[in-house]
C-alpha cells in the first residue's frame, strides 16, 4: 500500500538531497533520495510517490523531463521543482508538464511543503458557490455608508461621492434589487 506522505527528493547534489530527506523523514513522510533523474525514475516505479522535489539540473537529465516521467508513471503526484537558475520560461514549462509550484534554491523546508501540499486544499469546485451582489446593489451600499459617514447630510455626501446632490437624492428614491 502506498503511504499517503510518501517524498521523493531528486537531487544529484548529495548533501542537499540527504538534508532533505531527513527533514521531511523527521516531519514524519516516508523520504526517499535519488542523485538523478534514472534513478528517481526507478525509485518512483517502485514506490509511486505522493509527493516529488526535483532539482532542475541534473547530471543525466534536466528536471523538466523527469517532471514528465513522474506524471506518466502517477498523474496524482505533486511535484515541485527546486532550482538554482529560475526563470519565468523554464517555471511555466515546469508548470505545463505538471509541476505543482517551482521554487529557486534556497528554499527552505517548510516553503517546500507548503508548495507541495498546497494542491491538497479544496479546488474551486469543492468550494460552496459565490455570491457576487449586483452593480446596482454595491453602489447603493456604497452611497448608504457615505451617507452615514456624513450623519445623513446629503450636500455633504454628494461633495465626497462627486455627484450633484439632485443626482444622489435621485439614486436614494431607487432601492436596488436584493441580488
Amino acid at each position: 500500500m502506498i503511504s499517503p506522505r510518501s517524498i521523493l527528493v531528486v537531487d544529484d547534489d548529495d548533501v542537499f538531497r540527504e538534508r532533505l530527506v531527513r527533514a521531511f523523514a523527521d516531519r514524519g513522510y516516508n523520504a526517499r533520495g535519488a542523485n538523478s533523474a534514472s534513478e528517481a525514475v526507478a525509485v518512483a516505479t517502485e514506490t509511486s510517490p505522493r509527493f516529488a522535489v526535483v532539482d532542475l539540473r541534473m547530471p543525466d537529465r534536466s528536471g523538466l523531463s523527469l517532471i514528465k516521467d513522474l506524471k506518466e508513471l502517477d498523474a496524482s503526484t505533486s511535484i515541485v521543482v527546486l532550482t538554482g537558475y529560475g526563470s519565468i520560461a523554464t517555471a511555466l514549462e515546469a508548470v505545463r508538464l505538471g509541476a505543482t509550484n517551482y521554487l529557486t534554491k534556497p528554499a527552505t523546508v517548510d516553503d517546500i511543503e507548503a508548495s507541495l501540499t498546497a494542491s491538497d486544499l479544496p479546488s474551486e469546485s469543492d468550494l460552496p458557490p459565490i455570491h457576487v451582489p449586483s452593480l446596482a446593489r454595491v453602489e447603493w451600499e456604497h452611497i448608504e455608508r457615505v451617507l452615514r459617514q456624513c450623519d445623513g447630510n446629503i450636500t455633504q455626501a454628494a461633495k465626497l461621492l462627486g455627484i450633484h446632490r439632485r443626482s444622489l437624492q435621485r439614486k436614494l428614491s431607487k432601492y436596488p434589487s436584493t441580488r
